[in-house]
């Protein structure tokens, strides 16, 4: 057997079809992704990404898996909540094709314990920004709304729906301003005029 051939059967098709899976909601969202052709692009039998994800909502749920655990990686180490939302913001510029599907629950299979478990330490780092903030009566609440701002603007952020509000202004800045001006009641002086 050909070394590429072993490679083949450890691993490599499974990132492919990821890899591949990525490229097709990047560029043309969740409903246009096919087992068969994402064989096809792969190169291998139409039944292949079968062995590795059973079907299309396997696939789905293994994107979202991994887009949970990236996610949790983004937020680790930040203490202050304003900057989790920029790494917040950031990871979704930066993985769209994940953010898409992380939350479309009718994609998923729910019960996934890896799916769970990636979502869970997740939402412990959002949970921990928010654990932090002084004289916070109700942090689930807080953090709900934390969170609602974060995901909002990256979603707003994504459909382009706020590109004639940016501007010239790049998206991390923008969300650091719009979180001054609502924990604050004021812009940062650079944003006045």
């Amino acid at each position: 057997m050909s070394p590429s051939r072993k490679t083949y059967h450890h691993g490599d098709l499974r990132q492919s079809v990821l890899t591949a899976a990525l490229g097709v909601i990047a560029a043309e969202g969740p409903g246009a992704l096919s087992l068969r052709d994402l064989a096809r692009r792969a190169g291998v039998s139409h039944a292949a990404p079968a062995h590795h994800f059973k079907d299309r909502t396997g696939l789905l749920t293994a994107i979202a898996t991994e887009g949970y655990d990236l996610l949790a990686a983004a937020l680790a180490g930040t203490p202050e909540l304003r900057e989790r939302g920029v790494r917040y913001v950031r990871f979704a510029t930066e993985h769209p094709a994940h953010f898409q599907v992380m939350f479309q629950p009718d994609l998923l299979r729910a019960d996934d314990p890896e799916l769970l478990a990636a979502k869970e330490r997740a939402s412990a780092e959002l949970r921990a920004g928010v654990a932090g903030l002084p004289d916070v009566p109700d942090a689930r609440t807080a953090g709900i709304a934390a969170w609602s701002l974060a995901h909002g603007f990256a979603t707003l952020l994504l459909t382009g729906n706020i590109e004639a509000a940016l501007g010239d202004r790049e998206p991390e800045g923008y969300f650091r301003s719009l979180t001054g001006l609502l924990f604050t009641g004021q812009l940062p002086e650079k944003e006045r005029s």
